[in-house]
Order: C-alpha cells, then structure tokens, then sequence
C-alpha cells in the first residue's frame, strides 16, 4: 500500500474493492481498545478480509491473571478464534498464543480485571493499521462518510451484551473526508456531560479513580485512540482541521 508503514499489502474483501464509488455508515461509540469506533475503525476493519483483520489485531496477546480469574468462562464465548482454553481441573482460563489473534473482545468481557495487554504498544500499532487498511480502501474513489453519534455506548457493537450510553446524544456527522470526520465527532463527544448511571459516570464517581479529562480514556482506561488520527493525518488519509456547519 503506497506510504504504509505497518501494511504492505492491504487484505480487502473483493466486492469492497470493485465499487466505483465508496459511502460508510458509522455507529460512533465507545471501544474497549481503540477508546472510539468511528469511521476509520468501521472502514479498516470492517472491510478487511479475515486475513485482513487478523493482520491488524495481531500485535498484542493477552495474558490471563490466574489469582483474579474466577472461572465464571464469560470470557470464552467472545473469542471467535479458539484463542482461549479453559482448565476444567484448574477452573481458570488459559490462552492459546498459537490461535490469539489479539483482538481484546475477552478483555471487554471479564468483569474481574483478571485479563490484560502486556504489550504497551499493542493498541497503538493497532490503530495505526486500522488508519492505514482504511486508506488502502477509499484512497482514489469518490466517497462520503456518516456518522451517528447516538447511543455512545461503551463498548464495540461486537459484544453480545449491552451498556448503558456514556455520552448523550449529539446528532448525525457527514463529510467526505473520513479523518475530519472522527475529529469532529470526538470533540463533540469531549465536550459533552457524562450521562449518569453509565461505565463513564460509575468511573469518574469511583473513590481514587483519576480522571485524565478523556472521556472514552475514563470510560475505559486501558484503551488510547489518538494515534489511529495522528498517523491518518501522517499517511495522508485526511485531515484533522475541520469546519462544523450545523442543519
């Protein structure tokens, strides 16, 4: 892929790859990885081929505390990829680093923090190769992009359970450029009051808990969001400047 860093060769399905002209539709919400799913997300994994979105999970493994894991499995059925194996005899789970694809939906699942990231790095990487499979796909194609900040909840759509939303809802967002797109969306999220009786109010409530003034961060600590925008802008996928015009 011309100016990649991490991707050579974009894995897209074919039938993306064959229309003239390009046009998404975004749920904005909230994401236990990449802090916020918009546009970029929904375009670079979203029409990655299964190869495609393994290459952009692969970086990080999770690890598996045994003290805090209370064997409850709602871990397992998350785990689309057989990465998690379960000790009847020990009653803890266990992962498979031969089938981890590292995608972090077992993380949004425990409820007893018994599962982390030992690679720093490993969301960071991941959104930068989300920026970049999402320029392999609508670089040099007519395209528009809609957003609907409705419903922010704070996790992927992915999960099989449902959140009450963190932020309120703050309306539809379109532009053809799918950078500036997420920029105004989470400014507009930033800016906006925590709902109460959600993850993010809960947190923020929470005795010792340090806000860092992010709200997708306080929502959820262990993601980070900022560099999948720093290194769309770096490779050219867009920009972050934007002008608001509200309907």
């Amino acid at each position: 892929m011309a100016g990649g860093e991490y991707v050579k060769a974009a894995k897209i399905g074919r039938a993306v790859m064959d229309a003239d002209v390009f046009v998404s539709l975004t749920h904005f919400k909230g994401h236990e990885l990449t802090g916020f799913g918009g546009a970029i997300k929904n375009i670079g994994m979203g029409c990655g081929s299964r190869a495609g979105k393994t290459e952009q999970h692969s970086n990080g493994q999770p690890d598996i505390d045994g003290e805090k894991c209370r064997g409850c499995k709602k871990c397992l059925p998350e785990c689309a990829n057989g990465g998690l194996v379960f000790d009847e005899a020990a009653r803890k789970m266990g992962v498979d680093k031969e089938r981890c694809v590292g995608c972090g939906r077992c993380l949004g699942a425990c409820n007893f923090d018994a599962i982390d990231f030992a690679q720093d790095a490993a969301n960071a990487d991941l959104n930068r190769r989300m920026a970049e499979y999402a320029k392999a796909v609508v670089d040099g194609r007519p395209q528009l992009h809609v957003s609907l900040v409705v419903d922010v909840s704070p996790h992927c759509d992915c999960h099989a359970e449902n959140d009450a939303p963190i932020l309120p809802n703050l309306g539809m967002f379109a532009s053809m450029d799918p950078l500036a797109l997420d920029q105004a969306c989470v400014d507009a999220c930033l800016a906006a009051s925590p709902l109460p009786g959600s993850k993010l109010s809960d947190n923020l409530a929470t005795p010792g808990f340090e806000p860092s003034g992010d709200h997708f961060a306080n929502s959820t600590p262990e993601s980070e969001w900022r560099t999948c925008l720093e290194h769309a802008e770096k490779i050219g996928l867009g920009t972050r400047k934007y002008e608001l015009v509200r309907m």
